[in-house]
């Protein structure tokens, strides 16, 4: 009798050890998404270059730009955030289906399209396998011909702002352009070891706004170069709109 008990013991052990080697493989296969979603976010064909999406942001205004991805699949019960990067582009694996895709109201430095009822409207999406798709927004501003000079340790940017929205019930003053300088690439309001600011009350041109920091101290370790950016704050928007990052050599 006790060799059927430890018979009956064994058995089971095995049994149990199968059925979790079963569902452990079942659980190893589960299947990633696949399919790459990417695009940029343009105006005319133009991306806009917004703050980098490749930095861990504690204050609000530091939060890069988003879309959202709603899967109609599952009765919009929840969105994918896909955050915009520095460069204006984005990108994201996600499951084939169907998708609604918007900008949510707030976001960017741009006007996105809305429904009636003010809220935003939307683009459909029907992803089978990897696609590529860019979003067309309207900018307050384009920041243009950025040109960066430096003398000594103090680095001088200009731009022109051109001024897109112009009618009275939609069209924003400017609140400051902002030049700002960093050790590596990811060059924003959020990332920068030094900048300069200008009110947008200073300036009398937008053909000719021109900035420049204060002297740049030691760096540990030491490099002779910076990058720099000049970004425009909007009255009333949270997020800026920036000229391309420019790597400049200090003398």
């Amino acid at each position: 009798m006790s060799i059927s008990i430890s018979r009956m013991k064994t058995s089971f052990v095995v049994a149990a050890a199968l059925l979790f080697g079963m569902t452990a493989c079942e659980k190893d296969n589960y299947t990633a998404p696949k399919s790459e979603f990417t695009g940029r976010i343009v105006y005319k064909g133009e991306p806009l270059l917004m703050q980098s999406a490749n930095v861990a942001a504690t204050n609000v205004s530091d939060f890069p730009v988003f879309i959202e991805l709603w899967q109609k699949k599952y009765n919009n019960r929840s969105s994918i955030r896909i955050p915009i990067k520095q460069d204006g582009m984005f990108s994201a694996l996600l499951f084939d289906g169907e998708y609604k895709l918007i900008v949510p109201n707030g976001q960017g430095p741009f006007m996105w399209k809305k429904t009636a009822i003010n809220t935003p409207d939307s683009l459909s999406v029907n992803l089978k396998g990897s696609q590529a798709m860019d979003i067309e927004v309207t900018p307050y501003y384009m920041v243009r011909s950025p040109q960066f000079t430096v003398s000594g340790r103090k680095v001088s940017g200009s731009v022109k702002l051109e001024k897109i929205i112009t009618d009275a019930a939609n069209g924003k003053a400017v609140e400051r352009v902002s030049l700002y300088v960093n050790k590596s690439q990811f060059v924003d309001a959020g990332n920068s070891i030094n900048k300069a600011d200008l009110a947008g009350s200073a300036i009398n041109d937008l053909n000719n706004v021109s900035l420049t920091t204060a002297d740049i101290g030691a760096m540990v370790p030491a490099q002779n170069y910076v990058y720099a950016r000049i970004g425009l704050k909007i009255a009333g928007v949270e997020d800026m709109i920036y000229t391309p990052v420019q790597k400049v050599t200090l003398q």
